[in-house]
């Protein structure tokens, strides 16, 4: 199979949509000789945080020796960017020859594999064939029904926390929440578990006790000095000293110490992960849409929040920064609770410009506008996220502001396309990025 076979037929499969369950990605795994069960992993679940926290420990894996895979989503740019070994995406030539196996059997099955099944068979594959040592597996979406969770022994499981979010799939309260994502405990694995709410705690303790699971509980009393800039994050941790992260925002030193308690667990285990590791691999760590500086004249950021939770961080962020007012362009899925997004944003809201990301779920750019209108601040929507960008780059420039752009991760890739070919017309200057 060709790549842009493979290609077709991947985003074919999207078109059936998402069909929670495992029973098709048992059959599938089963059929191409269960390779999820020939490689050890971190299965990773939370509703926010947990693609910087399976970056981070990727990168600590990494740096203490270890031939490390990673299986994140949604992709931002490229389907490759899903499945990587050792930071590098899959090459097109290697998932295609991949998807074409997989198509093999999926033809024969009756119900056919959604298109999120398909990319975790071929990240599992990949792993086991390429040898890996260990590999970082991040959910999709909850847990326990989750394609991810065909993995039967993982050495750790992790939950970054639980926040209100997909609550027409997983439930309307944190508790039920918390008993959709506290669906990847294993019996036996210890899970790390960062701070959440405590009606959420007790459901997930709740589980673990059932499966024997040991808890370890990430301990923040262990940091302090937190300090968050446009240049990094950096805090002090027993017994670390000075941490420094070149990602930015105030929640990724949460972040971080999620992953240093996942590191540490890994190491009381079978792993041999020492200190140095860990604090290079957080400063070497590398991580898209998460208050990414995409260009620096005008200051361009983009923010993958997209929900209360993320929009509470964002903000903290902006203020840690120093940043009091801003040029937003906004664009946001109608499935997601925007109106708090919309409200914890306002007090930093210089203008607003509003766009339809080019998603099947994306809110139309002029419900979003009225949205804004409503809550006491105009926004002028546009119909494309090219158009969009460049009217909110003219007036970051006039206004002398930064530009924000957040609301969803499914507009990343347009949004950072366009900054790009101004960058190539020589209208922005070169900016920091994050490969």
């Amino acid at each position: 199979m060709k790549y842009k076979e493979a290609s077709d037929y991947i985003n074919a499969a999207g078109m059936l949509g998402s069909k929670p369950g495992l029973d098709r990605i048992k059959a599938l795994c089963s059929a191409l000789g269960d390779p999820q069960e020939k490689v050890k992993y971190i299965h990773v679940a939370g509703t926010n945080g947990k693609g910087s926290v399976c970056a981070m420990l990727s990168s600590v894996l990494r740096c203490a020796g270890y031939k490390t895979g990673l299986y994140t989503s949604p992709h931002l740019r490229f389907f490759e960017e899903r499945t990587r070994i050792n930071g590098a995406m899959i090459p097109k030539n290697r998932l295609a020859e991949i998807i074409g196996r997989i198509k093999a059997v999926a033809d024969t099955m009756s119900d056919k594999p959604t298109e999120f099944e398909i990319a975790t068979a071929a990240a599992f594959l990949y792993f086991y064939e390429e040898k890996c040592d260990i590999a970082v597996l991040e959910t999709g979406l909850g847990g326990r029904l989750d394609a991810t969770n065909v993995i039967k022994s993982p050495a750790l499981s992790v939950i970054t926390g639980i926040a209100l979010d997909h609550t027409a799939i997983l439930g309307d309260t944190l508790e039920k929440i918390a008993y959709e994502k506290g669906g990847i405990i294993k019996h036996g694995a210890p899970l790390v578990l960062a701070n959440c709410h405590p009606a959420a705690f007790a459901v997930l303790e709740s589980i673990a006790k059932e499966n024997s699971a040991p808890v370890i509980p990430v301990d923040y009393s262990r940091r302090e000095n937190v300090s968050a800039a446009l240049s990094g994050t950096s805090f002090d941790m027993r017994p670390y000293g000075k941490i420094s992260l070149s990602l930015k925002g105030v929640y990724q030193a949460d972040n971080a110490c999620t992953a240093i308690t996942a590191a540490e667990a890994l190491g009381n285990g079978a792993l041999n992960i020492p200190q140095e590791a860990i604090k290079k691999g957080l400063k070497t760590t590398r991580w898209q849409a998460r208050f990414e500086i995409l260009c620096k004249d005008p200051l361009v950021i983009y923010d993958g929040a997209h929900n209360p939770q993320g929009a509470e961080a964002l903000a903290d962020t902006l203020r840690t920064a120093g940043i009091e007012k801003a040029v937003f362009l906004i664009g946001v899925m109608a499935d997601k609770d925007y109106t708090l997004l919309i409200k914890t944003v306002l007090p930093f809201a210089k203008r607003v410009f509003t766009v339809t990301p080019d998603n099947p779920r994306s809110l139309d750019a002029k419900a979003l506008a009225e949205a804004f209108t409503r809550n006491g601040i105009a926004a002028k929507p546009f119909d494309t996220v090219t158009d969009g960008v460049a009217a909110a780059i003219k007036a970051a420039k006039k206004e002398s502001l930064p530009l924000i752009s957040c609301g969803t991760l499914y507009m990343y890739g347009e949004v950072r396309s366009a900054i790009n070919e101004f960058k190539k017309k020589g209208e922005l200057l070169n900016g920091q990025r994050q490969n």
